[in-house]
């Protein structure tokens, strides 16, 4: 996957929105304001995710394309190279679980707010 595509993923997920609040060249992917990832636009070669934490070590000893992502608690997020050993199934999957991870955080009347979307 390249970043357009990875970005696209993203964005058709529910209640999902990007945006640029730190600078010109960190796009922010958020579901119900809160954000899962974080693509550099600049170097366009890897995306921040949020990730289990014990998933998170093990996901870096098995994949030299993973390790603790840049300026993010790395207990929490991973960095995820785009031309690396991650293939696209399981870069959708890491994609799909960070979005998780941010969902089962929700409180009860934000989750009724995503509930309640089309």
């Amino acid at each position: 996957m390249n970043v357009e595509t990875v970005r696209e993923y993203c964005l058709n997920k529910k209640g999902v929105t990007e945006s640029f609040p730190f600078d010109d060249v960190s796009l922010v992917v958020k579901v119900m304001n809160k954000m899962f990832a974080l693509i550099d636009l600049e170097e366009a070669n890897h995306i921040a995710l949020k990730c289990d934490p014990e998933k998170a070590i093990e996901l870096r000893e098995h994949y030299s394309g993973i390790e603790g992502a840049y300026h993010f608690n790395k207990k929490y997020w991973n960095s995820v190279r785009f031309e690396s050993d991650v293939n696209d199934k399981l870069m959708k999957e890491l994609i799909d679980h960070s979005y998780d991870e941010v969902i089962k955080k929700f409180t009860k009347k934000l989750r009724a707010e995503y509930d309640a979307l089309p």
